[in-house]
């Protein structure tokens, strides 16, 4: 026999939903080739990552992950490219209070093993070794992020 004492049902838990997720700009360019694929060349590799956000419904929002990166080598251009790798996710049942982080922290984590690969093999075809980006902690670019927003509200 099941009773029902006719109190709130239990919290629905929170849910975060990839709805798409694709390439929305893309740059390669290897201008000192053939002499830049001289082997026996260790360039210095200069990695930049940021995230964006906008929302697109009540529940949608669009992240996009940038990331640009340069291989330099005695001050010569070996390569350089940019990519904002996006995705449309559907976030659901999070308290206000923790969206932010979801969606700064979550989402671009979600898409970074993606826009890896594909960094990977576009240096790849570029005539280079695959660039084989490190894990990146999107934690301390948040905790960044927020700590400039707030100095820019101490100085206003």
């Amino acid at each position: 026999m099941s009773t029902t004492n006719g109190g709130p049902s239990e919290a629905t838990p929170p849910q975060l939903s990839v709805l798409a997720q694709y390439i929305k700009d893309f740059s390669f360019e290897n201008p000192n080739a053939p002499q830049s694929l001289m082997p026996g060349q260790q360039p210095q590799i200069g990695i930049q990552i940021n995230v964006d956000a906008r929302p697109l419904a009540d529940n949608d929002v669009e992240v996009a992950l940038r990331l640009e990166g340069k291989a330099e080598h005695e001050g010569n251009l070996m390569f350089a490219f940019e990519l904002t790798f996006a995705g449309v996710f559907r976030i659901q049942n999070v308290p206000q209070e923790s969206l932010n982080a979801v969606v700064l922290i979550e989402c671009p984590r979600l898409l970074f093993p993606f826009a890896r690969e594909i960094v990977a093999n576009v240096v790849r075809n570029g005539g280079f070794p695959p660039l084989l980006l490190d894990p990146f902690d999107f934690v301390a670019l948040y905790r960044q992020r927020m700590e400039q927003m707030q100095a820019n509200q101490n100085l206003a």
